[in-house]
């Protein structure tokens, strides 16, 4: 390779090690990739900023609008009750829920079809006695493989098209990536029907824990009238920083007052709940003005003027790295945390110590309004009430429905580009009054669409620095003794570890250039290595962190690391069987 090449690579290499390591936004790392690339001279300004120019980022940017106008509009709540409903088995309701899944994602972005979905299933699951561990990964994966389906299944294969079209080539049909994603869902649903109920073990949620852990977990004080602690202030009184217990409730008479803050002023006769470590109860004993009282359930704190809410914290969340304090969680989102879920596991910590990781599940104590101030933010990716009835559908739901048919016989037909479909379609919802214009801006993942923006300059990169052809020798050489379809294997393996370890659409464009030297230097068709990219992109079932929707139910299924490889490696090795015999086919 020359200086170049090594440069590139160096560079790729520093950007991967931050994307695995979480410590900074991938729109961040991407974007530092790019520009470093750019200023060194690697590629030029329009290399650099083709992605920006590429029909790609919009096309997702308007399809993010449409998600979110099926998700407020409720359009997936009543089809979802009548699904579920209360079938003779595991395998009948896991039918009826995860086809219509997998074909709602051919249509919609699954990360908002998950968030909508996934906070209904554990209510089902917990109704019924059952463990959501059962469901909520079966959901996310059905979500993932249908997204293989269309065009517009999800962000990665729009991706794709857009750099078939920088490479010179017509972009994806609507349905191109059927003959691929087609089988590869059916297959890949009947395989989790038949290896979950087997596989997964049942786990607790954050909820769970709560309610039958809550003899260890919550302790109830009253401040003594005339006492040390009557009439001083929370901070004053020495019970903001206290070792294993974190108080998060005043109860005074008929009302209650959470979150509770350093200045609130204390009086005698008032019940306070600390929740965290109770078998620390020694820091409460030693407290002047405190005296023991019966213990109360926490649930009962789930009233009118506050409730709770579990809440995955994802990669690009500024908690990430980041303890309570130090994020101010409280001033920030006028919550109180009262457990943290980490693997499956409570953390049994001072809570606001704990530094926060990508996928932690954080169970609030906050008011009612707190999902619509923060739905539409990255700082969380999954927002769910604890409890409660599921959002009604609303009298704009058929327009959504409508404007969603459109864009598919639209660009289905051929009569109109993806591209402006689904523009008309983001604008229509803006005008027929189903979304304000500040709900479509909010919709849209700015952090996603500079990935894919930036990703494009670092696939330039790879490609004109001769990294790719580098690269592509090496893998022939790795799986060329298997003749073609041996190096479409080692093609299909390199894209599905890279989206193991980085965002997909990464992975995607990151594979792309090597995929495209290597695969038509063995004689395969460009279209054909592009299709296979991106359904293997999307194939990520090994950890928690590959995919958004993967991270999403992480902690509210109780989940665990090892639970991904337990249903995620036969369903890796079955979709990577599949894509080497059926991208091979007619070779």
């Amino acid at each position: 390779m020359n200086l170049t090449a090594w440069w590139t690579l160096a560079v790729v290499t520093l950007m991967l090690g931050a994307l695995v390591r979480s410590r900074i936004a991938p729109a961040t790392a991407v974007m530092g990739a790019m520009v470093t690339l750019l200023v060194t001279g690697v590629i030029e300004p329009g290399q650099a900023f083709a992605g920006f120019a590429n029909p790609a980022p919009m096309t997702v940017a308007a399809l993010f609008v449409l998600a979110r106008a099926v998700e407020k509009t409720g359009g997936l709540q009543p089809v979802l009750a009548a699904l579920l409903g209360d079938g003779p088995g595991h395998r009948t309701s896991m039918i009826r829920l995860l086809a219509p899944t997998a074909a709602a994602s051919a249509f919609l972005n699954n990360t908002p079809i998950v968030a909508m979905l996934a906070p209904q299933v554990a209510e089902w699951t917990r109704r019924r006695g059952v463990s959501p561990s059962r469901f909520l990964m079966p959901l996310s994966f059905a979500a993932i493989l249908g997204g293989t389906i269309t065009a517009i299944g999800t962000s990665t294969n729009l991706v794709i098209s857009g750099l078939l079209e920088q490479y010179g080539h017509a972009p994806l049909g609507m349905f191109e990536i059927t003959k691929l994603g087609i089988p590869v869902t059916i297959a890949g649903i009947g395989l989790i029907i038949l290896l979950a109920p087997i596989l997964l073990p049942d786990r607790r949620g954050p909820r769970t824990h709560l309610e039958e852990g809550t003899r260890e977990f919550v302790v109830t004080m009253q401040v003594e009238p005339n006492g040390a602690l009557d009439h001083r202030a929370v901070e004053e009184g020495g019970l903001r920083h206290l070792m294993g217990v974190f108080l998060v409730d005043i109860e005074r008479g008929t009302e209650r007052l959470a979150p509770v803050t350093p200045s609130t002023v204390l009086h005698g006769g008032d019940y306070l709940t600390f929740v965290g470590r109770a078998d620390l109860i020694v820091d409460l004993q030693n407290i002047r003005g405190l005296s023991s009282t019966e213990e109360k359930h926490l649930a009962g704190l789930d009233g009118p003027q506050h409730t709770f809410y579990e809440v995955v914290i994802g990669a690009e969340s500024p908690l990430v790295g980041h303890t309570l304090k130090q994020g101010r969680f409280r001033s920030r989102y006028q919550g109180a945390v009262v457990a943290i879920h980490r693997a499956g596991e409570r953390v049994r910590a001072k809570l606001g110590d704990v530094k926060l990781r990508h996928g932690d599940t954080l169970l609030l104590l906050t008011d009612p309004d707190f999902r619509d101030r923060w739905r539409d933010r990255n700082d969380f990716l999954l927002i769910s009430r604890s409890g409660g009835n599921a959002p009604a559908m609303t009298r704009k739901a058929g327009v959504v429905g409508v404007i969603t048919i459109a864009i598919v016989v639209l660009a289905g037909t051929g009569l109109m580009p993806i591209l402006h479909a689904s523009l008309i379609g983001a604008v229509s919802l803006v005008v027929l009054g189903v979304l304000t214009a500040g709900e479509a801006r909010n919709a849209v993942d700015l952090d996603v669409i500079l990935v894919i923006a930036a990703a494009f300059g670092i696939g330039a990169a790879i490609e004109s620095s001769g990294l790719a052809v580098t690269s592509a020798n090496l893998l022939t050489e790795a799986f060329g003794t298997l003749g073609a379809r041996g190096v479409l294997l080692g093609i299909v393996v390199s894209t599905m570890v890279l989206t193991e370890l980085i965002t997909n659409n990464a992975a995607a464009i990151l594979a792309f250039p090597i995929g495209m030297t290597a695969g038509t230097a063995a004689g395969f068709e460009p279209r054909t290595i592009a299709l296979a990219i991106a359904v293997a992109a999307s194939a990520s079932f090994l950890t928690p962190i590959g995919y958004q929707t993967n991270t999403m139910v992480f902690g509210p299924g109780g989940y665990r690391l090892a639970d991904y490889l337990r249903l995620g490696a036969p369903l890796t090795l079955l979709v990577l069987t599949l894509l080497v015999v059926l991208a091979g086919v007619g070779y």
